[in-house]
Parts: C-alpha cells; structure tokens; sequence
C-alpha cells in the first residue's frame, strides 16, 4: 500500500518550475533542495523504461536525502521525480542543445508517443523509499518547421523531455491530445500522488 510518511515538510528534489507549480496549485507548501545528479551521464542499459524512471528518482531522492542527513536534517520527505518521453522505443529526456530539441520536435510530430514519469519519496527519520511509475499518452498532429524553428529559438524546450512542455504547448495551440494525466507530462502524476498530498495538507493544518 502506497502510505508515505506525511510528517515535517516536503523536500522537492527538483529544478522544475512546472513541478513546483503542480504542487503549489494542489495547496503544498515545499521546501526547494534540488540534487546535484547529472542523467545525462547516466545510461538505463538492459532495463525498461519503467524501471529506469524509477531508478532515476531514487538517485535524485537519495542524494538529497544524504546531503540532508549529513547537515542533520532529520524531519520531512523528500520529493524526486524523473520523466522521460518514448517515441519509436527510443528514450527522449531533455535535449542538450537546440539542434537536438528539433530533431526531437520532428520526429514526435505526426506520431503519438508516451511519457513516464517515475516518482521517489524518501522519509528522512527512517529512509523508507516508496515508488511510483505513471504513464500517459500523447498524440501530437502537424506542427509546421516553422513553427518549431520559432519555438527551438525561444529557448523554451531547455530543462523538458521530448522539448516539451504539455500545458504550454496547449495554450499555444499546438494539436496535442493526452490520454491520462496530463500532469504527468508535465513531470509528476497528480492523480496517483492524490491521496499522499491531501494527507499532506491534513498534516500541514
């Protein structure tokens, strides 16, 4: 049973502005210790995709957790996720550079694909671990060049796997459509977090 400790505060294990929105819209306070875990260096090897998700926000999760215990931090859990797009069995994390963001953008044009996002929760009194993997769909129609070489430039892809954010895209009407969470694009699973955050909250009164 997914029960997470809920006492002390939420340590957000991330950069992500979007994640930090997420929460602040579900009424969670947390406080920021993002880690200093480069994936980009890292490769899955012969795992799947769920798995690897899941490994990633446990890496992010548990160097935060030491960094924290080491400065005798002792209260809270800490909140790391890692996301990631497939398209064609290939894994698109977050593109290095603007050449590598339209070639992403291209070759999801046209073509659905799916977005896992892997969730770790660490509980500092005791290190208990809890893990969550969440998948969503998405089917992204006909996007023009120009239209993508416009985006590449804006430097909005930078820090998004697939090159893209879901919401963002939306209101700048892009033909997307997304079966599942949408929040899960968008870098944590809000529906399957549900329950833990409102006992958060709960806590938090």
């Amino acid at each position: 049973m997914f029960l997470p400790s809920t006492s002390g505060p939420v340590w957000l294990a991330s950069r992500s502005p979007r994640r930090r929105k997420l929460l602040a819209e579900a009424g969670v306070a947390v406080r920021l210790r993002p880690a200093e875990v480069d994936d980009g260096d890292l490769s899955p090897g012969d795992v799947s995709t769920a798995h690897w998700v899941a490994a990633l926000a446990y890496l992010k999760g548990r160097w935060v957790a030491d960094a924290l215990l080491h400065a005798g931090e002792q209260r809270g859990t800490i909140l790391a996720a890692d996301t990631v797009c497939v398209h064609d069995e290939r894994i698109l994390g977050q593109p290095a550079s603007a050449g590598e963001a339209r070639r992403m953008l291209v070759a999801l044009r046209d073509e659905t694909h799916e977005t896992i996002t892997g969730v770790c929760l660490i509980s500092l009194a005791d290190s208990r671990r809890w893990l969550l993997v969440d998948r969503a769909t998405v089917r992204y129609g006909h996007v023009s060049d120009r239209e993508i070489d416009r985006y590449v430039r804006s430097g909005e892809w930078r820090g998004k796997a697939g090159a893209y954010n879901l919401q963002d895209r939306l209101s700048a009407g892009w033909p997307l459509e997304c079966e599942g969470d949408p929040a899960t694009v968008m870098g944590l699973p809000m529906r399957r977090l549900g329950p833990w955050l409102a006992r958060v909250r709960e806590e938090g009164r």
